[in-house]
């Protein structure tokens, strides 16, 4: 695992820290996994939701849920119970297809992984990839007559899966390709005829071995043995000490820079790992050194939620209670005052980062006339007249004031009449904790396929605003004249 990256703040050089977050996180879990080591080498102390929290001002913290939500903060040296926090919030899920339950799958002489899809992808851009396999597995370990169960991260680093087009001649429709989410998705990971002759091969069946127990056997009817067998390698264990999984296919091409001028950033999930890394290395900046929070009177607080893409509505969903609850805790921690929790989230700002739409040169007539993002024009404020984002007057000027105090461009975006509005995480936690809130997000192309592509100047775009906007809400919003 890479060390800790540390200095330089261009716009090449924070690009080259996101590649480098990309390709260590092709899953929310491992996506949590490299924001843990990230935040234990700069500090920050990890505890956990099922004990008392001992907290202490000057002090940094992070805890996560379900392994893939993370919450990080640090309390300002002259915060009191009562003070505002003042949080960036993004997610670690990107759409993608999860393995079922029950993937085993046997068609035309061909072993296919059954999936489904999650989100809301561009599934023609799956086809014709090559695909590897990551997620958690529950591994069983028995030793000395005891029997233990761990989470363990797995990713099998080789392509193992494809999902061929069908050729053309094969298809002469009118209509384009409009693949079926049931039917044409499952990806291709070995012919029958090969698994039989290396069965033979290497002298058992992993199939009808009769010193399988009947659990194992179980679930070798439900996922073929030779996947069992890559995840077991993977993992170092047996196929049978497997007690379940959630993995998700995965494109092995690596994020890069690109571009004929290197101005581009070619990735997968950059919806939102990229809103994810700038917030995450925002606040860890911030709070660098000794003297960083010396004046700070609030709690500086990054959370990164799981589930965007399907809803938020899990345990783990901004649509939890994982972040009130965190800045209840937070603050019991400080005061015996159960009640001064309304006050604090009226004190409190939240920053919605979530990718925006760019401006494509193709699709012009797609973006409204007067609201049309352009990279490297800076993070954009997301407006929407029906609360599809939570920006309101106040929440996007002082955002927009903290980006011009700093000279960092930003631009605006409104969805046309005519067409849906997306939404983000913004207006369930603007109505579910009552928390001012704006919606902003750099622009990118692409959007949920399986290639996505921003620029780089963009991202230390979004780096600078958010860490500017760490350094310096608090002493801006106490010149806010709030109403009587």
């Amino acid at each position: 695992m890479a060390k800790q990256e540390h200095g330089g703040d261009d716009a090449t050089s924070v690009a080259s820290h996101l590649i480098n977050f990309l390709n260590a996180s092709p899953t929310a879990f491992h996506a949590v996994d490299e924001s843990k080591r990230r935040l234990k080498e700069a500090g920050f102390e990890q505890i956990s939701e099922r004990d008392d929290w001992s907290l202490k001002a000057g002090k940094k913290y992070f805890f996560t849920r379900n392994y893939s939500t993370i919450v990080a903060f640090a309390v300002g040296k002259k915060y009191v119970a009562g003070n505002g926090f003042y949080i960036i919030g993004a997610h670690t899920d990107s759409p993608c297809l999860k393995l079922k339950p029950v993937s085993k799958v046997s068609k035309g002489g061909f072993l296919e992984v059954g999936v489904q899809t999650y989100g809301g992808g561009l599934w023609h851009t799956w086809f014709d990839r090559d695909l590897a396999v990551a997620g958690r597995i529950v591994i069983k370990k028995v030793q000395d007559g005891s029997t233990s169960y761990s989470h363990r991260l797995t990713r099998i680093q080789d392509p193992i899966m494809r999902i061929p087009t069908l050729a053309i001649h094969l298809d002469r429709g009118t209509d384009g390709f409009k693949p079926n989410t049931q039917s044409h998705l499952s990806p291709i990971l070995a012919t029958l005829v090969k698994e039989e002759l290396n069965k033979v091969v290497d002298g058992k069946d992993l199939v009808e071995d009769k010193d399988q127990t009947e659990n194992s056997k179980t679930k070798n009817q439900k996922h073929h043995p030779l996947l069992l067998k890559l995840l077991a390698d993977d993992a170092g264990c047996e196929p049978g000490d497997i007690c379940d999984f959630e993995l998700q296919a995965c494109d092995t091409q690596p994020s890069i820079i690109a571009g004929a001028l290197k101005e581009f950033v070619f990735s997968g999930r950059l919806d939102n790992l990229c809103s994810s890394f700038c917030s995450l290395k925002a606040l860890i900046d911030a709070t660098c050194s000794e003297a960083s929070l010396d004046d700070e009177v609030g709690v500086r607080m990054v959370a990164l939620f799981d589930h965007e893409e399907v809803g938020s509505n899990s345990a783990q969903g901004a649509g939890s209670p994982v972040m009130v609850d965190a800045m209840s805790r937070i603050t019991n921690a400080f005061s015996s005052d159960f009640k001064i929790l309304e006050k604090v989230v009226q004190k409190s700002f939240f920053v919605s980062a979530d990718m925006a739409h760019a401006l494509h040169p193709n699709y012009m007539d797609k973006h409204e006339e007067n609201h049309q993002p352009k990279m490297h024009g800076g993070l954009v404020i997301k407006h929407n007249a029906n609360q599809r984002y939570a920006t309101n007057a106040i929440t996007s000027f002082i955002f927009r004031e903290i980006g011009e105090k700093h000279q960092l461009p930003v631009q605006d975006f409104v969805v046309r009449n005519d067409m849906p509005c997306g939404s983000t995480i913004g207006p369930i936690l603007a109505s579910g904790v009552g928390i001012r809130t704006v919606d902003v997000g750099a622009p990118q192309l692409s959007m949920h396929s399986i290639r996505e592509m921003c620029a780089v100047d963009d991202v230390m775009y979004s780096y600078k605003h958010f860490k500017a906007f760490f350094e310096e809400i608090s002493e801006l919003d106490s010149k806010i004249v709030v109403d009587a």
